[in-house]
């Protein structure tokens, strides 16, 4: 009787818990999803920027002398292939609908 009590009892915890959890995730999608994602946008913009800037000869587009670039070597390892990609992707239309105009 009473382990029936306390499943019953965790049962509701857990259904409330994933109503809130639903709801929080309502009220973010309502008010400040599309900010987020434009946010993130420009943040891989602007990484995708400066990581040219720094290693263009990656490309053949040097910009900065190697120096720096060595200096700035190891903390963007991990992203070059990403990044690399990104660059030479093409591009098609569907990309221009992503993008607001105005």
């Amino acid at each position: 009787m009473i382990a029936s009590m306390a499943s019953g009892t965790i049962n509701w915890r857990g259904k409330i818990g994933s109503l809130a959890h639903g709801l929080g995730q309502i009220l973010y999608g309502m008010t400040i999803y599309e900010m987020v994602r434009d946010l993130n946008k420009q943040r891989g913009m602007i990484e995708r920027l400066f990581i040219l800037a720094v290693f263009g000869d990656v490309l053949g587009v040097p910009i900065l002398p190697p120096y720096y670039a060595l200096r700035l070597l190891p903390y963007v390892v991990p992203d070059i292939q990403r990044w690399r990609y990104s660059m030479l992707r093409e591009r098609d239309l569907t990309d221009l609908c992503d993008q607001e105009i105005g």
